[in-house]
């Protein structure tokens, strides 16, 4: 693919109460993780625009301080089969945790997802950054960081194992025969790990992209391993051009090094677009919407992606000097960066991360919107967005009839899909069943 053929992917991060700690307060705001007109509203206006995924967050984990869109939702597998019949080509992605799920049940849910919308689905693959969770899960503490990617290597290997315990083409449904099933086509899993003991097989044919998409969003020396290793779509976090594009060499590198193709590693930073008739009217919107937020909320909101309580710190101060927490580690080095390099106080800080969560947040016009985002995109610092609407429906429809033709008109952007799956919009292969790459392997070269 030469670089003029080369097409921005954009993925919609769906918070329903909005990303900004007030967006669900702006006038004409709709707002709610479990109002499910809105949720498909947001869908269909991806869809619409050509958006290549839609993304869920989720954590097994609540608190009544947390940001208003994310204290009560729904569970992302059950919402996404739903959105997956209401919708025909945009991608579907969910998170899930390695720590406090079982690969056999998550793999089926996954395949299961992946049937259904005709092989749309995406696992987004997280560890669990929230203590708290374990206790909904028993008396076992928390994993430290390094186990629980460690955890994560081991579940990963296993699903893709439950996904390929049918070979393609094993249900035949010859009626004459009475054949349903080839049998000869079955693979038993036998997997007996350092933390999973998994028989298989799984009760699942081979879901339509063989693998849902990986996805992942780790930035430590652990989780870019991980990210190296494992993942098709990287969540990033960045707000510097520079950082940015060290961060895309960095993982290429790491996934070019173990075999391998940099290419089918697609990278894409958080990004909150504020659109407005100009940068003076966007900057208007912002000044509203921190107007109206809850000074609480949104300390409460930096406080958990440095990890420590800032409540106890002068606003009109400097940030602290504090030391790693092992909990959301790419914010953490992200926003304390931000706010050596703009010289920003506690206060400033607090109200950055209450708009964007630690993300790059961009202000003005269509037209510079689409600047900064092919800015980054040309420099090959990413190869697209999770676009983060501090609003819904209205900022994001902002987005979509402002921003998105403008990037189609300089020829960046998709007017078309041009294939049903997930794979096909990101332009990554179908990985083939082991059996199939293994008869590949040990064809003669062609001459």
């Amino acid at each position: 693919m030469t670089s003029s053929d080369r097409k921005m992917h954009l993925g919609l991060f769906v918070q329903a109460a909005g990303h900004h700690v007030a967006g669900w307060r702006m006038p004409g705001a709709q707002a709610g993780g479990e109002n499910l007109p809105l949720l498909l509203e947001i869908a269909r206006l991806a869809e619409d625009a050509k958006f290549d995924m839609l993304f869920l967050a989720d954590a097994p984990f609540t608190r009544a301080d947390f940001h208003p869109a994310t204290i009560v939702r729904f569970e992302p597998l059950t919402l996404l089969t739903a959105l997956s019949m209401v919708t025909t080509h945009i991608g579907l992605v969910g998170t899930a945790s390695t720590t406090y799920t079982e690969p056999f049940n998550l793999a089926r849910q996954f395949g299961t997802l992946d049937h259904i919308s005709g092989g749309r689905s995406g696992w987004n693959i997280v560890t669990g950054a929230q203590p708290g969770a374990a206790a909904n899960f028993g008396n076992t503490p928390h994993p430290p960081h390094d186990e629980r990617y460690a955890i994560a290597i081991e579940y990963v290997k296993v699903a893709k194992g439950l996904w390929d315990s049918w070979e393609d083409g094993a249900i035949v449904k010859d009626v004459a025969s009475g054949k349903y099933i080839d049998t000869t086509k079955m693979h038993a899993l036998n997997h007996k790990g350092e933390h999973f003991s998994v028989s298989g097989p799984m009760n699942l044919s081979r879901p339509p992209q063989g693998y849902p998409i990986m996805v992942q969003a780790g930035a430590s020396d652990a989780g870019r391993a991980f990210a190296s290793s494992v993942a098709e779509v990287i969540y990033s976090v960045q707000q510097d051009l520079e950082a940015a594009k060290s961060f895309a060499q960095d993982i290429r590198r790491g996934a070019e090094k173990i075999g391998r193709n940099p290419r089918h590693v697609k990278i894409m930073p958080g990004v909150c677009p504020i659109v407005g008739t100009s940068y003076k009217d966007a900057k208007a919107k912002l000044t509203s919407l921190c107007s109206m937020m809850d000074p609480k909320a949104a300390l409460r909101i930096l406080s958990d992606r440095l990890g420590h309580d800032l409540s106890s710190y002068p606003l009109d101060g400097p940030v602290p000097d504090l030391p790693p927490s092992g909990i959301m580690q790419a914010h953490a080095v992200t926003l304390k960066k931000l706010a050596r390099d703009q010289t920003m106080n506690l206060r400033d800080l607090r109200d950055y991360a209450a708009s964007a969560q630690g993300h790059r947040l961009l202000l003005g016009s269509a037209e510079d919107i689409a600047d900064g985002l092919e800015e980054w995109f040309a420099a090959d610092a990413a190869d697209g967005f999770n676009i983060m609407p501090p609003w819904f429906p209205d900022a994001f429809r902002d987005f979509t009839e402002q921003v998105v033709p403008v990037l189609q008109k300089r020829g960046l952007f998709r007017t078309e899909y041009s294939g049903r799956m997930l794979r096909d919009h990101l332009g990554l292969p179908r990985p083939p069943h082991p059996v199939e790459a293994k008869k590949a392997a040990s064809y003669p070269a062609a001459s």
